[in-house]
């Protein structure tokens, strides 16, 4: 490759990338045009988050309905049906009454329960 020396402040630069990065488009277009559309699967997959979202939403509230959980350290995702619960609580108590509040929660098929026992600062 040829080097270019700059007789201006850059400008000579600025010309080269712009040269390399409308070349680099060309190629991209042209790659995107030969891949096969996924705009037909994207319908299925918003539908599915948001089936997933209103399933965490209604394990949160099954949480808030109870008040001797501390639901504010517990993390909830939802994939079909399928809960995980992460986190931490303050007592072992806790543990086995979140997974069954989650598990009594409309939708839910199954539950895996990640929680932790919070420990004090220090130990």
């Amino acid at each position: 490759m040829k080097r270019i020396k700059p007789r201006s402040s850059g400008c000579a630069a600025l010309i080269v990338l712009a040269s390399v990065g409308a070349s680099l488009q060309v190629g991209e277009t042209m790659a995107a045009s030969s891949e096969p559309s996924v705009a037909s699967s994207a319908a299925p997959a918003s539908s599915s988050r948001s089936a997933n979202r209103a399933l965490r939403k209604r394990v949160y509230a099954a949480f808030a309905k109870d008040k001797s959980i501390e639901a504010g350290d517990i993390g909830v995702s939802a994939t079909d049906g399928a809960v995980t619960l992460t986190g931490t609580v303050a007592d072992a108590a806790q543990i086995e009454k979140a997974g069954a509040l989650a598990s009594s929660a409309a939708g839910v098929q199954s539950v895996k329960n990640k929680l932790t026992v919070r420990r004090p600062f220090g130990q």
